[in-house]
């Protein structure tokens, strides 16, 4: 009899440190037998004695294996739960109990009693990374033990010359003005009778560290900070509170400075941790300063980042003489390296994505216009005093997207086995696998994957090397592609949460989350852009993103005050606001209210052959057929989201102004019965189909006039930064497969492929990467143009959620472009689902598809229209049924 397994709490498996006073429980079965009912207890027992149980739900009839909200009484914190279910089956069969843990953290602010540590004597203008460390004695041993920490900037917490923290880069990026998170570490082991000795070491971290394409620094404070409160119970009965207060000393120690980006600056001559030093202590120690400043704290709700995997590197000298090491992919982390040479020489590790046609290393193609800048500039490199004899040395407080590693310098000369990569990322589970015949395909499939491992560290960003900027238009296109590549959500859910934070009272949302900047330290120049659709649109197009293959309604009601004021800003704009070009011409009378035509709005943003430059002056008076879409399209999600919800009134309200907005746009930018709209560039297609934005009748016109329109560029996508990811799945829909296999094949500029025969490992900014002369420019490793990744897995391989979750799930592959097989697996909600095609040489096409229990799905393929549920099960058709069926139909219907 199948047992429910992968347990979680709020997505997390047995998570230390809970503040969410109502966690959902979530697990997963095997087995033909669906789940018809369930039931859930939480005890402070692993006995489940009755006296224990906090919260029993009963038999509680459901289909659902997850989002299942706690409801018993409060929660005490700093107290292990203990929780279990059964499933009751569709085939009157009823599980075994399957167990897991969970663990609150503070629940109370007035628990809090350390307080916040500094050191007087430095400040953003001299900055150093400080080494905090007390001693404690324990009278008894230590039989269980919990480490609550923080900083402003980022730490390491030391117990007993253990480092606890590890490559965490903690805290992750938040509003700092608004909270920061903190750490709950199990610290039982660690400790011991007797004397203890604990330590913290901060550093610059996103709290000071330079930040931003601007890489300016302080933006949220120039005092970096130290705070941790351990709470012991012994094995006399006894407790025992360690708190940071001002008996604790700070000192200097190997690591001068430390800087996200510009890296370290570390004497390896140095003890590791300066309270190790011959004398017990530097001549700089001094006690600590207490910071009289009230920080608000929060609990992880993300598994940490950390190593999630090695690479090894080979080892050959560039054209001057350098050493330098290969790793073979592009990541983002840092490199363990065994240094020796010359007591007292410097020596300078510079990392970099790209090397030059000489090839020597890279370190000027980020900068304005690529292929200049110095090496003396660069920032992601770490500047190194010898000790003499080897010493293992790899950065703790620093991270950077690269490939390429450059050792200059007097060192001696490494080997494989003195270097090695950390691939860096937050640990967030692979839930998808894609293969087909043409390894291009797959080795793009990879190149995503490392893209988004690469900027899914503390907070989705735009690039591991130049910005590392949560820009919000990035993540709303790759959301999609994110939430089916890996578990992501509450990963996302975190990211929305940052966004609803920073959003500005009247519904604007920064361009980038968090947007460096805090009130009353600092201020941000992109404010003026936080009118942009696109990028603002986040706040309603990702939570139904996670909604739609997670299933998750909670994020929906969670960000459903944001989504709103984003919309009604939008249209309280339109409303009220009217560019003077729109003022002088004749405009469609009532339906005007219903345009956007003023604010800032990236557009759809650079189109091949575009630049910033190019497109700048037109962001702030040209953009009205792009942003009204996104009005009517938003508005129109959001009244989904208020369906969802049961919000009846906000319903209407919202689909009111989506059906208002839409008749305006369409009186506005369309022309020839929709065979012209807008300036008559593809994505001005794609929205229109992709938003439905236009009548029945004027679809398959507009269909045609994209098809066209990609034909004349030859195959080459000409769409931008918004509509990219909706071109190809648009091109399907509409009876142009045969189109958008031509472009996704493509292998000359402006295309996918292209950087893939070109050695691409990850994803680039740009679809060129190199200029004419060969030199790279912009940032090789950003993950937006990835999403087409949503197209491999749900076109080509076939397989796409048709209800939240992948309730029920639609199997209907897009066979072409000479590929004769594709595959997909995807580990959904339900259980793990697959579609799997093959094509003979004789014309048989085989299609096997996995259906989880809980699920259904619809198999649609040539003459094959069905329904599956539960199992594997296999359908031949052929490819001549698959070349006879709809394709012509889709272009009629379209």
């Amino acid at each position: 009899m199948p047992t429910p397994h992968l347990l979680t709490v709020d997505t997390r498996t047995a998570p230390l440190g809970l503040d969410n006073p109502r966690p959902e429980f979530g697990w997963a079965l095997h087995g033909p037998a669906a789940q018809r009912a369930y039931e859930v207890e939480v005890a402070t027992a692993a006995s489940f004695a009755k006296e224990t149980i906090v919260w029993a739900s009963g038999v509680v009839v459901s289909d659902t294996p997850f989002g299942v909200t706690y409801a018993g009484g409060a929660l005490t914190e700093r107290t292990a739960y203990h929780w279990r279910v059964r499933v009751h089956l569709d085939d009157d069969t009823v599980t075994d109990w399957a167990a897991a843990d969970f663990e609150t953290g503070i629940l109370n602010p007035d628990t809090w009693k350390a307080r916040w540590i500094t050191d007087h004597r430095t400040d953003a203008k001299n900055p150093r990374t400080l080494y905090f460390h007390t001693n404690i004695t324990l009278p008894a041993p230590v039989v269980h033990a919990r480490a609550y920490a923080s900083a402003l900037g980022w730490y390491r917490l030391y117990i007993n010359d253990t480092d606890i923290t590890g490559h965490s880069l903690v805290p992750r990026w938040t509003p700092f003005f608004a909270y920061t998170e903190y750490q709950a570490y199990d610290v039982t082991d660690a400790l011991r009778a007797g004397e203890n000795r604990i330590g913290i070491v901060v550093s610059e971290g996103r709290y000071r560290g330079e930040l931003g394409v601007q890489r300016k620094s302080a933006r949220y404070g120039d005092k970096i900070a130290a705070f941790a409160q351990l709470e012991l119970d012994l094995a006399d009965g006894s407790h025992v509170q360690v708190l940071t207060d001002g008996t604790w000393t700070v000192s200097y120690g190997r690591i001068h400075t430390a800087d996200p980006k510009n890296g370290e600056r570390v004497d390896l001559r140095l003890a590791e941790l300066p309270w190790n030093s011959a004398e017990g202590s530097t001549a700089d120690s001094t006690r600590a300063t207490i910071l009289a400043k009230k920080v608000p704290l929060i609990a992880e709700s993300v598994d940490r980042v950390t190593v999630i995997g090695q690479r090894t590197g080979t080892i050959s000298q560039t054209p001057s003489g350098k050493q330098l090491v290969d790793f073979g992919q592009n990541f983002s982390g840092v490199a363990r390296v065994r240094l020796s040479g010359p007591r007292g020489a410097l020596v300078k590790m510079l990392y970099s994505e790209v090397l030059d046609p000489d090839g020597e290393l890279s370190t000027g193609y980020l900068e304005a216009g690529g292929g200049g800048g110095s090496a003396d500039k660069w920032f992601q490199r770490d500047e190194v005093t010898l000790a003499g004899d080897a010493v293992e040395y790899t950065p703790a407080f620093t991270i950077r997207g690269f490939r390429y590693l450059l050792i200059d310098g007097p060192a001696n000369p490494v080997t494989p086995d003195d270097v090695e990569g950390l691939v860096i990322s937050t640990d967030l589970p692979q839930i998808a696998t894609f293969t087909s015949s043409d390894s291009r395909l797959n080795q793009l499939w990879s190149n995503v994957l490392w893209s988004l491992r690469s900027n899914f560290t503390d907070t989705p960003t735009d690039c591991p090397t130049r910005e590392r900027s949560g820009w919000t238009g990035d993540i709303q296109v790759f959301g999609p592609t994110a939430s089916q590549m890996v578990d992501a959500d509450a990963y996302l859910r975190r990211y929305l949460r940052n966004a609803a934070t920073e959003q500005s009272s009247d519904g604007r949302v920064p361009p980038i989350i968090p947007s460096e900047a805090a009130p009353g330290v600092s201020t941000s120049l992109m404010r003026f852009t936080s009118t942009s659709v696109g990028w603002g649109d986040v706040t309603v197009l990702l939570p139904w993103t996670l909604y739609r293959y997670y299933g998750d309604k909670t994020v929906l009601a969670d960000q459903y005050d944001s989504a709103r004021l984003w919309v009604d800003q939008l249209a309280r704009r339109a409303a009220t606001k009217r560019s003077l070009r729109r003022r002088v011409r004749r405009g469609i009378g009532d339906l005007e209210r219903y345009l956007v035509d003023t604010g800032y709005h990236w557009g759809e943003w650079l189109r091949p052959g575009e630049t910033l430059m190019s497109e700048l002056p037109g962001n702030f008076y040209k953009r009205s057929a792009v942003a009204t879409a996104y009005l009517a399209h938003s508005a129109r999600t959001l009244a989904a989201i208020a369906n969802v919800l049961d919000k009846t009134t906000d319903e209407r309200h919202y689909a009111e102004i989506a059906e208002n907005t839409t008749r305006a746009w369409r009186a506005a930018f369309v022309t020839a019965e929709g065979a012209r709209i807008g300036d008559d560039k593809q994505d001005d297609y794609v929205r229109a189909l992709a938003f439905t934005l236009l009548p029945e009748n004027q679809r398959p016109r507009a269909a045609k006039r994209l098809a066209e329109l990609v034909t004349q560029a030859g195959y080459h996508l000409g769409t931008g930064f918004l509509s990219t990811p909706m071109l190809l799945q648009t091109l399907v829909d509409t009876g142009y497969p045969d189109v958008a296999y031509k472009v996704l094949l493509q292998t000359t500029v402006p295309s996918w492929l292209g950087q893939v025969e070109h050695g691409a490992t990850t994803t680039w900014e740009t679809w060129e990467g190199y200029r004419a002369d060969g030199k790279p420019t912009a940032s090789h490793n950003h993950y937006a143009f990835g999403s087409v990744v949503a197209f491999l897995q749900e076109r080509v391989a076939g397989l796409t959620p048709a209800e939240p979750g992948y309730r029920s799930f639609r199997v209907a592959p897009i066979i072409g472009g000479d590929l004769t097989s594709a595959a997909v697996e995807i580990r959904t909600p339900y259980g793990p689902a697959a579609s799997a095609w093959d094509l003979a040489d004789d014309g048989t096409l085989t299609l096997h598809v996995t259906v989880p229990a809980g699920a259904t799905a619809n198999i649609r393929l040539g003459d094959i229209d069905e329904e599956a549920t539960a199992g594997t099960h296999t359908f031949r058709t052929t490819i001549a049924a698959v070349r006879a069926g709809t394709d012509v139909d889709a272009r009629t219907a379209a």
